[in-house]
């Protein structure tokens, strides 16, 4: 049973809404590259909710915002941590359109690179595909301003939803993430099908990562196909900071 969505307001406050962190593999090292950081919520009587879930609510009450701001608050200090450490990671965090809709939030990411001293070049916004961004015009020009300022912009979750060639070629992306459903789908069709995408996406320099790689040979099969990253299952699941820690100067 799902929790009362009311219950999103506060959750942050609470201490209901942590971050996970999820590693990213160079495919042609297999080192840690770059880290996803994702967002859990472990309400007091429900437990763990998915994210699958409980987004689309805090979208829809409005409970997105102060999630988002915690969540790039957070994205940002382990950036920044990682880089006083002497491992200057590229990290990325998933950001709905309204976030990108409210104003609050370029100023929230401002203040975040100039306090902390991050370099732009550090994240990477990864865009959910909650809404079909091509029809929210400021949405588009803010991510194009965003990446003229040296950030990733991420197309996630390829192959799903409103995800298609023609998002792709309506956003200012510097990043393709294909979906977990098409590395995991072995049959030839789907196979030519990211064959055929690989090959448009690079061919416009676009960095490709696959995701929900659980097996070695998914990771050599989108390896061959031209992908540049990697994340999934086969590297680490999403862990909590600490338990990172040790993944971050391993080859795979």
């Amino acid at each position: 049973m799902f929790p009362p969505a009311s219950d999103l307001h506060g959750a942050v406050d609470r201490g209901e809404i942590v971050p996970f962190f999820q590693p990213q593999v160079d495919l042609e090292t297999r080192k840690t590259v770059a880290v996803e950081v994702l967002c859990r919520w472990f309400h007091p009587e429900h437990g763990l909710v998915s994210p699958a879930d409980f987004i689309p609510v805090a979208e829809a009450n409005g409970a997105i915002l102060e999630i988002g701001k915690f969540m790039l608050d957070e994205t940002c200090r382990a950036a920044a941590e990682w880089h006083r450490d002497g491992m200057p990671l590229e990290v990325s965090v998933n950001v709905s359109p309204i976030q990108l809709a409210a104003p609050e939030f370029f100023d929230d990411l401002l203040d975040n690179l100039e306090h902390l001293g991050l370099p732009p070049q550090t994240l990477t916004i990864e865009i959910t595909e909650s809404l079909p961004i091509s029809d929210l015009p400021i949405v588009v020009e803010r991510l194009a301003s965003l990446r003229d300022m040296g950030l990733g912009v991420s197309i996630d979750d390829f192959g799903t939803g409103y995800s298609s060639i023609a998002q792709l070629q309506s956003l200012p992306a510097t990043e393709l993430k294909i979906d977990q459903s098409l590395v995991q789908d072995e049959s030839a069709a789907t196979q030519e099908l990211m064959s055929a995408v690989v090959g448009v996406v690079r061919g416009r320099g676009i960095r490709i990562v696959a995701e929900g790689v659980e097996t070695e040979a998914q990771l050599e099969r989108v390896k061959q196909l031209g992908c540049h990253r990697a994340q999934g299952f086969l590297f680490s699941r999403p862990i909590a900071h600490d338990e990172l820690q040790p993944l971050l100067a391993f080859a795979f």
